[in-house]
């Protein structure tokens, strides 16, 4: 029978399947369902500095908002202070100490005294490893991109430097270089990369002429820039890569684990097919590897990676080339009329 196993950030997971941040963790039935079956650990949802400042302002202002009714009047209620992570560190200990696989904290700051301060105390719920959620989205036209990647690199050094747990990082694919950004993180300490970060993106719906925000869910196709990087990486830095967005069976696993990558995170395919589809996605993986004689993942793992490979232009942007000059066969697959 197929061994399953693979280590994330020197944690030995059973399976190569994590289930990645979201808001699956606030049923907690859910989280057992997730557990039993068969997910090798779990993320647990971003802690964002941005909302509990915003849920602070939020009870400032409803506290407030009849203070100046009556010229003797000073406050309708008593002096209450927003409990900042208070919650969600509750119940992210509440997981920790009710599941009995790896749980892994997800962390996004504001402020970099805040990132410290957070992430101590992260570290004291019990969790097995932290992830950075990093991304930036550009607002300011005069801001460079290198004082961007600066700020990330302090952050991760400070992080790191006051943690005793590993560390990964959560990027966006908005670099201009992300493998340079990936080696340099490296080298400051970073243990593992989630490649990539699926950003929320605004939509407007045409009929009221208004913004609105749908359901961010990736699909079956999203998943090629994670493998492409999963397949530059590999060997080429000792920090874990575990490769996320549009994977959502048992194939797109084995891909990532050929490409390179350590494990995976999925979300998406619980939301749209249920907790039973990580069994069918992990019997998938063992039936593979039962027919082709694969006894470990690390039988097969970063066999089709740039590492491994003799055409070195499978994962550059010269294959484009060849695609134009075969046009005919496209032509062939999708007739135009």
């Amino acid at each position: 029978m197929a061994d399953l196993t693979t280590k994330y950030m020197g944690l030995k997971l059973k399976n190569p399947i994590i289930v990645g941040a979201s808001n699956l963790v606030q049923n907690r039935d859910v989280m057992k369902h997730i557990e039993d079956a068969g997910a090798a650990a779990i993320v647990y949802k971003t802690l964002f500095e941005e909302q509990i400042e915003l849920e602070r302002l939020q009870l400032s202002e409803e506290l407030n908002q009849y203070n100046d009714r009556h010229a003797e009047m000073i406050s309708l209620f008593p002096d209450i202070e927003h409990a900042g992570p208070t919650e969600h560190l509750m119940n992210l200990r509440w997981t920790v100490e009710n599941l009995n696989i790896p749980v892994i904290a997800s962390l996004n700051c504001t402020f970099k005294d805040t990132w410290i301060e957070y992430a101590r105390a992260i570290e004291q719920t019990g969790v097995s490893a932290i992830e950075l959620n990093f991304y930036a989205v550009p607002g300011d036209f005069k801001k460079e991109e290198k004082a961007i990647i600066n700020e990330q690199l302090d952050i991760v050094n400070t992080v790191k430097s006051n943690l005793k747990i590993p560390v990964a990082v959560k990027l966006s694919p908005f670099y201009t270089n992300v493998l340079n950004v990936i080696q340099v993180m490296y080298y400051e300490g970073v243990d593992g990369f989630v490649l990539f970060n699926r950003l929320f993106q605004p939509d407007i719906d045409i009929d009221t002429e208004k913004h609105h925000f749908p359901y961010n869910l990736s699909n079956e196709e999203d998943n090629r820039l994670a493998l492409r990087f999963a397949g530059l990486l590999y060997k080429e830095i000792r920090g874990s890569i575990c490769s996320n967005t549009g994977i959502f069976d048992g194939k797109d696993v084995i891909k990532m684990l050929l490409a390179g990558a350590d494990c995976v995170q999925v979300v998406s395919t619980i939301y749209k097919h249920g907790t039973e589809q990580l069994t069918r996605m992990l019997k998938e993986i063992e039936e593979w590897m039962d027919n082709k004689n694969y006894k470990t993942i690390d039988d097969f793992r970063g066999k089709l990676s740039k590492k491994h490979l003799k055409d070195p232009f499978v994962y550059m942007r010269a294959q484009y080339v060849d695609i134009l000059m075969k046009s005919e066969e496209i032509f062939k697959k999708y007739p135009i009329r």
